[in-house]
């Protein structure tokens, strides 16, 4: 009887925190004006998932679980583990020159580019720009790609670095990048929800996007597959990719290492030093920082009118999601990492904003 009491009392204080953090959540959202949201906090086996708000302001449309919204650069993750896994079975050398597998049309008249590494690519230490062109232009993917800087100099963040990588994977193995993708994570993982490519049956559930006035505009349609923007995704699928890339899930152990440690201390070309930047490196495809709850694997989302974040605590079996339909998301991550992980110094977003 006394076990059957602790346990009642033990259940009802995890269901007044959900309330709780549901409570603080929805204020947030209407303190930074933030139409809907998706968040997911795991720690260990438990899962806590809250899709709060609209799919569109003016509406009564409510987010759900199973609400898509767009991920966007949460899809370099992705082709990272990707890439570890066919370095795992020897067709990937992440050392070898990328242009000794794939002679990347986008690269001719550049001979600095025939440094460039798989391990370049996923630590952003190519010294390729963000983006040459809007990537969503027609033009984009035929237009020249300049190096700004020496290959493995300084860290640049770059979307073209991974465009880079994509190509060459899809030439080494004969598969589109959506391909790929289905065949080592959306099915063995069970991601039901989840595409580079837009699907007609996202319209059903798919939320608008909204700028930082709250004004909504249709989601994106993106026909093409890049693990840079294209991603769709819930919250709740992408946590079960989050999780394997957390714990190195279907990765040797030596390469499952790779995602914990510096490849770059990313110390970012032509700026000086922040307060930050002693806090924050870059391993061969996500963020790290050194939190005050120790290591964190962490990355930000960015679509405009779409933002997202995750960050993970690997030592203390923890991570947190969040996927925004708002210009005004970012706003929303201090606060919530706080809310799930305690009071603290998580670095990221400060680092971010220098």
């Amino acid at each position: 009887m006394k076990n059957i009491i602790t346990l009642l009392l033990a259940l009802l204080s995890q269901v007044a925190l959900a309330q709780s953090r549901k409570d603080e959540l929805t204020a947030l959202l209407q303190r930074h004006n933030v139409p809907g949201v998706q968040v997911v906090y795991t720690k260990g086996k438990a899962v806590e998932a809250y899709n709060l708000g609209v799919r569109e302001a003016g509406t009564s449309q409510p987010v759900t679980a199973t609400t898509i919204f767009e991920a966007a650069s949460l899809g370099k993750e992705m082709l990272a583990y990707v890439a570890l896994r066919l370095h795992d079975r020897g067709l990937l050398d992440l050392d070898k020159p990328l242009l000794q597998y794939y002679d990347y049309p986008r690269l001719q008249g550049q001979p600095r580019a025939a440094r460039i590494t798989a391990r370049m690519a996923l630590a952003h230490t190519t010294g390729l720009p963000n983006w040459a062109e809007n990537p969503t232009t027609p033009s984009w993917k035929t237009s020249a790609l300049v190096l700004k800087y020496a290959p493995d100099s300084c860290w640049n963040y770059s979307g073209e670095g991974y465009t880079f990588l994509q190509k060459t994977l899809e030439h080494l193995t004969g598969k589109s990048w959506e391909k790929l993708a289905q065949q080592e994570i959306f099915t063995p993982l069970g991601l039901k929800n989840t595409s580079f490519i837009w699907q007609p049956a996202f319209a059903a559930t798919a939320s608008a996007g909204h700028d930082g006035a709250g004004k909504p505009s249709p989601i994106d349609h993106f026909m093409e597959p890049y693990a840079g923007f294209s991603l769709y995704s819930t919250a709740i699928d992408y946590n079960r990719f989050l999780q394997a890339l957390r714990t190195g899930q279907g990765l040797k152990p030596a390469t499952a290492r790779l995602l914990r440690i510096p490849a770059t201390a990313a110390d970012r070309c032509g700026k000086a030093a922040s307060a930050a930047d002693p806090y924050i490196d870059w391993a061969c495809g996500v963020g790290l920082a050194s939190t005050s709850q120790g290591l964190a694997q962490w990355q930000w989302g960015d679509n405009g009118n779409f933002k997202g974040f995750f960050m993970t605590l690997p030592g203390k079996q923890e991570s947190l999601l969040l996927f925004t339909n708002s210009a005004n998301g970012p706003q929303l991550v201090d606060e919530v990492l706080r809310l799930f992980f305690g009071p603290g110094q998580y670095r990221a977003t400060q680092w971010l904003t220098e």
